[in-house]
């Protein structure tokens, strides 16, 4: 990473990792900081640490600071979570505890309450052995953008656990679940947030619903029966722990399908996926009603702490589950507000990120809505919205020409510069004055749809405070996603054949793979190291070779990823160390023509990266040679690998993402990239 960067301890989205107890052997003798760096695993002194460190870093608003706290699942047991209540409570602040809910509703209570700030402990889609926290600022519910976290790494560098360990717990803890649940049960149902209006009849409906044995577990399936679906039946429903197992849309990314073969007990990827299997069996019992119209079979899964959201549809003409992602259920749901409210949203933003699909910007340009693309995350997409509020804001006639002006000077330097702080949003805020009266009432919205291929779909949605004051949030929120994807589709019914063929292809579909490599040194990939030069002239000379114009494109937001957009920007491929998993990927998008070029030129720089970032001393590496050395030689069915039980599901599905061995009828085997690996 760069200079800038090397102290930075958190990822794309807070802080994760996989989690230890701080009193096992492999941590004596190490400071929590020095587990995490040095081990990469979070402990529970580690998480105090750090919720301790964020509350001491608050601005002092007042005396005594609440702080907003939720959580996924995966730790039953609660020693992480106690962790992080007590930290917060050492710092002299309240905590205004909700328990196991959804990650959207700790903003919303946040900002409902006018609390100081959010915690959500969670790791979201990574598996259940690791855990974290997401923060966020009462600023419209904003995640910390780079400064906010540098800084707070460096507090937490500096600060002693030891002068933390036996500090009096002074803070209250107040349990707001109650509270909670109830305002995000009215606000989810709330029609301007939900769509769901009287052209709107869900009863034909059956729906499954997969909470990925995480946070909407109970709450989403009470939701749906509220909106008036005739079936609704929950699968993965479990809080034990066993958050994204066999359950949620990790498992669904990179697939457009789902057929029936993959359920075989042998060899089917998803043959223990109780979501996928429950709706092969309501569409197929189905059948006759559902390719007559009289019926629908849909699956609305969430990850573990709900902010993303995948859709599956069975189709009765073709016996599959079609797979809908980020970008397929973002532009239904732009065709839907510019098909119902052409002149409201017309030249409104649909903003999404660097992984998705080109052709979904495209589908959005032409239904007259403004396409930006932004880098990896949804804090991004957030920073362009509030942008562009304050700048729709600023041109507004009531505004003094002083304050436009020094608003234009303010603006002009943070944007030559890069925004990378929420302190540089407030101080343009307060140029313009803390209310929004200059805003026209009915000024066109800023935004149509902001999306994240992998799940994350943020609309506008409103919300009441407690002063009795309504107010806009955007945040990425699965259900809500899930509903409003839900009515788009509603109303796209009209024959049930090409009501299928639309849901299997929104838009015109380009091509688009992501190659990875788990269990890596992320510190050797950064702007102009020498891992990031190879994989740059490799990717240059492979492009030339095959006669695509090249160009280096830079993202402020993300200056370590490598993007390189061919030809005019028809196509590209950026590579990035993931902010939220030990890995790094080989992104390839591009129109279908240029799929066969993309997967060579995929394939050279993924070796590269093979050869150059593998981390010898990962636990999980060493159990990847080991389960390799076994596949090697013949094929082993997944219960056949001699592997510690714990880790063996978790090995075996990111070994298959890496694409180094595969499922058969016998059992797993190397693909031609494994026995490469393996040979070199």
């Amino acid at each position: 990473m760069n200079k800038t960067e090397m102290q930075r301890l958190q990822g794309t989205d807070g802080i994760r990792r996989e989690t230890r107890r701080s009193h096992i052997p492999e941590c004596k003798g190490l400071t929590p900081q020095r587990i995490f760096l040095e081990k990469s695993w979070i402990t529970e002194q580690f998480l105090e640490l750090y919720a301790y460190s964020h509350v001491k870093n608050l601005p002092e608003k007042r005396k005594i600071k609440n702080v907003v706290v939720g959580w996924d699942p995966r730790d039953p047991s609660e020693i992480f979570v106690d962790a992080v209540l007590k930290g917060i409570r050492k710092a002299r602040a309240n905590v205004l505890k909700l328990g196991v809910v959804p990650t959207p509703l700790v903003p919303l209570f946040m900002i409902c309450q006018k609390a100081d700030c959010g915690i959500m402990i969670t790791a979201s889609h990574n598996p259940n052995d690791q855990n974290g926290i997401k923060l966020f600022s009462p600023f419209h519910g904003m995640k910390p953008l780079p400064s906010d976290d540098l800084q707070l790494s460096q507090l937490v560098l500096r600060q002693k656990y030891s002068q933390i360990k036996n500090a009096p717990v002074t803070g209250k803890l107040q349990d707001c679940r109650q509270d909670a649940l109830k305002l995000f049960g009215q606000f989810t149902l709330l029609p301007e947030n939900s769509w769901i209006d009287n052209s709107v009849n869900f009863k034909n409906i059956m729906v499954v619903v997969d909470p990925a044995n995480g946070s909407l577990t109970g709450i989403a399936k009470e939701i749906f029966i509220k909106a008036g679906f005739g079936k609704v039946i929950e699968v993965n429903g479990d809080l034990n722990g066993a958050v994204n197992v066999f359950s949620g849309v990790a498992d669904l990314e990179g697939k457009d399908r789902i057929t029936f073969d993959q359920l075989k007990r042998s060899a089917g990827f998803f043959r223990r996926h109780k979501a996928v299997l429950k709706l092969f069996e309501l569409g197929r019992k189905n059948k006759v009603s559902l390719a007559k119209g009289e019926k629908r079979a849909v699956g609305v899964i969430f990850d573990a702490d709900a902010d993303r959201f995948f859709m599956l549809e069975y189709d009765p003409f073709k016996d599959l589950l079609w797979v809908l992602s980020g970008d397929e259920t973002a532009v239904l749901q732009a065709e839907h507000l510019t098909t119902r409210f052409p002149k409201k949203y017309k030249g409104s933003l649909y903003i999404n990120t660097v992984e998705s699909d080109l052709n979904a910007a495209v589908a959005a340009e032409k239904m007259g809505l403004k396409s930006e693309l932004t880098a990896v995350g949804d804090k991004w997409i957030l920073l362009k919205i509030i942008l562009k509020q304050l700048e729709q804001e600023s041109k507004s006639s009531i505004l003094s020409k002083s304050k436009r002006q020094a608003f234009l000077r303010e603006s002009g330097k943070l944007k030559k510069a890069g925004i990378s702080s929420i302190a540089s949003l407030q101080k343009l805020r307060k140029i313009l004055g803390e209310g929004n009266e200059t805003v026209k009432k009915d000024a066109k919205p800023v935004l149509a749809v902001g999306s994240e291929e992998t799940g994350h779909n943020i609309t506008e949605s409103k919300f009441t405070s407690l002063d009795g004051k309504t107010g806009s949030i955007y945040s990425g929120n699965g259900l809500k996603s899930a509903l409003n994807t839900l009515v788009a589709t509603e109303h796209l019914f009209h024959s049930p054949k090409k009501f299928y063929s639309k849901i299997s292809r929104p838009f015109k579909p380009g091509f688009k793979a992501t190659l990875y490599v788990y269990y890596i040194k992320q510190e050797l990939f950064f702007k102009n190291s020498d891992v990031w030069k190879k994989v740059k002239q490799t990717l240059m000379r492979a492009a030339r070779k095959r006669s695509y114009k090249v160009v280096t494109r830079i993202f402020p937001e993300d200056p370590d990823m490598l993007y390189i957009a061919f030809s005019g920007g028809s196509a590209g491929i950026f590579v990035r160390n993931s902010g939220t998993e030990n890995k790094i990927s080989v992104n390839l998008r591009g129109s279908k023509s240029d799929a066969s070029n993309l997967k060579k030129m995929g394939q050279e720089a993924i070796k590269v990266l093979f050869a150059a970032l593998k981390n010898c001393d990962h636990h999980f590496y060493k159990l990847e040679l080991h389960a390799l050395s076994q596949i090697a030689s013949k094929t082993l069915k997944e219960k056949e690998l001699k592997i510690e039980k714990h880790s063996r599901t978790r090995l075996v599905n990111e070994m298959q993402k890496q694409g180094i061995i595969e499922l058969s009828s016998q059992g797993y085997r190397l693909t031609a990239l494994g026995k490469w690996y393996v040979k070199n």
